[in-house]
């Protein structure tokens, strides 16, 4: 049985476990999963619109297609594609950068309120859909035009193209700005038990606005479910492996349950981001609402296995 929670303060209700849509198969099967996830009551699908240079937001726009209504529809913006010479398109703070067939390609970051008014343009056109329920500003810096950026998601806002915008970034600098200065209703960032740096300042600086957040990477790469052990973020590749084995050494749920549900049984998150590309990924991703939540006994166990990490830059 799916729970389902509010997204801040606005009127979105989205379930606890959110389908991360950037690992999403070819059509057919990805069609049979996001159904299934349908089915068992996952209603908030995230994609990008620099997945796949906007196939992805394709892909599920075609998928989603007569169950629209069904669903809490998530996108981004502000990473805009360079053309297939490798210039940029407008300038900005420059991305990667790779040979393609007609030379090289990558993106530029462009927060500029003209850009995000256009490019919503396209991706509401790319997922067959007039209005987008959660627009997020996919990344940010200090440096950037932030009111320019604000008033863009709030004109979009005002036009009926988007319900409510967000923010998907892990700088606190960043965070706090938008937490002063805008109406979002969300913000996006990577937390799990391998990076516990959100807990220092900003989930409770979130929980205390009224924001929610939404968590993306809760298994640390596959590093705390299957992965072999390796170096990640601070922690060397034998403080991954002791953090992976004190996951799987809780009985009860499997390793994928455990350390989602740490971040999960967090009173700031609404909901966890999971990559699905499989049923058997869906399966288990779902299983995480009717496991049991941590126990504190369960919790100190983990949070003892490794120090906790902080924020070295952008603080």
């Amino acid at each position: 049985m799916m729970n389902y929670f509010q997204l801040g303060r606005s009127p979105l209700r989205i379930s606890a476990i959110g389908f991360g849509c950037m690992s999403l198969g070819e059509r057919e099967e990805g069609a049979r999963v996001i159904y299934r996830a349908l089915d068992l009551g996952i209603n908030f699908f995230d994609t990008a619109d620099l997945y796949e240079r906007g196939l992805n937001e394709e892909r599920v726009g075609r998928i989603l297609q007569g169950r629209r209504d069904e669903v809490v529809l998530a996108t981004k913006v502000g990473n805009q594609w360079r053309k297939s010479d490798g210039r940029p398109i407008q300038k900005g703070a420059a991305g990667p950068t790779k040979r393609g067939a007609d030379g090289p390609v990558g993106w530029d970051w462009n927060p500029r309120g003209e850009y995000i008014i256009k490019a919503v343009e396209d991706s509401l056109r790319r997922l067959r859909t007039d209005r987008i329920d959660l627009y997020q500003l996919h990344g940010g810096t200090i440096g950037d035009p932030i009111d320019e950026t604000i008033g863009a998601f709030e004109r979009l806002q005002q036009q009926g193209k988007i319900r409510e915008y967000g923010l998907s970034s892990i700088r606190p600098n960043v965070i706090r700005e938008y937490v002063r200065r805008s109406r979002i209703a969300s913000v996006m960032m990577q937390y799990s038990l391998l990076d516990r740096r959100p807990e220092e300042q900003c989930l409770e600086l979130l929980r205390e606005a009224g924001i929610g957040v939404l968590v993306r990477g809760a298994v640390a790469r596959g590093l705390l479910v299957n992965k072999p052990a390796t170096a990640y973020l601070n922690y060397s590749m034998d403080e991954t492996g002791r953090m992976a084995a004190a996951v799987k050494d809780l009985h009860g749920r499997n390793a994928a349950q455990t350390a989602i549900r740490y971040v999960l049984d967090h009173p700031a998150v609404t909901s966890v981001i999971v990559g699905i590309r499989t049923m058997e990924q869906l399966e288990e991703a779902v299983g995480v609402v009717v496991a049991d939540p941590l126990t504190e006994k369960e919790r100190r166990l983990l949070e003892g296995a490794l120090p906790a990490n902080r924020y070295e830059e952008h603080r």
